[in-house]
């Protein structure tokens, strides 16, 4: 890791780091999305953050502009350890954003740690390492994209998170897998994780034209009350775009309302901390 100039202030009077994990089964949601945009939004407005992109995919690592050939450690290292977190971080284009890329190898560690006892915690002893109290790092979020499955590696990012972050599509089947997702958090919650919680869900790809949103958005939001955050992600072109381009949409087009809709949601997500905080 390259390390930015970090002041005394920011590694002694940063919050508690957060660790959200974005989950959700169903591929195609906005997932990886809203993770590098979230993350970008928070680091606009002041927040250190880092992504560790746990999808074998490697999505969110390329649509932040990390070429596959500079990722020599990922979350991969990571968890076989021969590799510490701090290890594995890379700078982005944006300030205060960083972020632990992923490979293909990924996709066989379920295999590789099946048999281990430990392998439900080896994301969560990873992060130990990022405590600013212990390791003098900033981070005020991490940010954990899942794969689009409720495999090892999903369950391993619930185990070290404190809540989960769930994008949600507007379409038809949104509340059956909903469902699904929300039972699993609550086995983690049963056997790994006691205060595991559910921290909103962010409705995605909205599309104001389609009477079927607003109708997912409707029931969604009398099924889960407050749990859905005000702000819902419109469907974007920009946002689409961006990715291709190596860029989160805030640094490719800001004034697009997907860019718009995410720095919402970053300060909505801090406007809920604080609360949480507080009570």
């Amino acid at each position: 890791m390259q390390n930015e100039p970090i002041s005394a202030a920011l590694i002694h009077g940063s919050p508690a780091r957060r660790v959200l994990a974005l989950a959700n089964q169903k591929g195609g949601v906005g997932k990886t999305t809203t993770a590098i945009n979230l993350g970008t939004a928070l680091a606009a407005i002041g927040e250190q953050v880092l992504i560790i992109d746990l999808d074998p995919q490697g999505n969110a690592s390329t649509g932040l502009g990390i070429d596959r050939k500079s990722r020599r450690r990922s979350t991969y290292d990571v968890l076989i350890r021969e590799a510490s977190l701090r290890d594995a971080i890379h700078e982005t284009a944006v300030p205060r954003l960083h972020i632990v890329p992923s490979t293909m190898d990924v996709s066989g560690l379920e295999l590789e740690i099946a048999h281990e006892r430990d392998r439900a915690y080896r994301r969560r002893d990873a992060l130990t390492a990022l405590d600013p109290a212990s390791a003098g790092v900033p981070y005020s979020y991490v940010l954990v994209d899942c794969p689009p499955s409720l495999n090892l590696v999903t369950v391993n990012a619930m185990a070290a998170a404190n809540a989960i972050l769930v994008p949600l599509q507007c379409e038809f089947f949104a509340l059956e897998g909903l469902s699904q997702l929300l039972k699993t958090v609550e086995q983690v919650k049963a056997t790994l994780n006691p205060d595991l919680t559910i921290h909103g869900i962010v409705l995605t790809m909205y599309d104001a034209r389609n009477n079927l949103a607003g109708q997912v958005v409707a029931d969604v939001r009398q099924f889960m009350g407050e749990k859905v955050y005000e702000t819902v992600i419109p469907r974007n072109v920009r946002v689409s775009e961006a990715p291709s381009y190596g860029k989160p949409v805030l640094l490719y087009d800001l004034k697009c309302n997907g860019s718009q809709a995410y720095l919402r949601l970053a300060s909505e997500i801090i406007q809920r901390e604080k609360s949480l905080r507080a009570a």
